[in-house]
């Protein structure tokens, strides 16, 4: 379990999936929002573990999703680093192969400080479970993803709130 932020530095947090154009900027969005409403400084991006949609846009049935819900995904398309592992504390993997392959990069980086999850272990729902991949299926499974990381965005916001008085 990722525990909350140092005091006076803000948490670093990662979405990542395969192609960084629609589960995790979405992802990223949401846990910011999350964080922020929980009342964690954080720093939120995200990235995939492919590159062949660097530069790109979200994808525009994410980008439709996350505007009907009051979201913006601004940022552009890009791939999982080194120096993300090294950087981040938490990296937030859309399903299992997505977390091997960032665990395979923190290894390679010499047990790097990032902690790779899966998304939806905060998910009450389904907790731990992948969250499957819409580009190949219509809107209506866009907005599934949407709710599944809502939810899972919302109990991770939780677990890293700073113990109270």
């Amino acid at each position: 379990m990722p525990e909350p932020a140092a005091p006076g530095r803000p948490l670093r947090v990662l979405a990542l999936c395969l192609g960084n154009i629609c589960r995790s900027p979405l992802a990223e969005a949401l846990v910011r929002r999350e964080l922020a409403a929980a009342g964690v400084p954080a720093v939120v991006d995200s990235a995939g573990t492919a590159d062949w949609n660097v530069g790109r846009p979200a994808d525009p049935r994410s980008r439709e999703v996350a505007q009907r819900h009051g979201l913006d995904l601004g940022g552009r398309a890009r791939q999982l680093t080194r120096q993300d592992v090294q950087a981040f504390d938490v990296i937030l993997a859309m399903d299992a192969i997505n977390a091997q392959d960032a665990r395979a990069l923190v290894a390679q980086a010499g047990g790097a400080a990032a902690r790779v999850h899966l998304m939806r272990e905060w998910d009450p729902e389904a907790p731990g479970a992948d969250v499957p991949d819409p580009y190949y299926g219509g809107a209506e499974g866009f907005e599934d993803v949407y709710r599944m990381l809502e939810r899972s965005a919302w109990g991770f916001a939780q677990a890293m709130r700073p113990p109270g008085p």
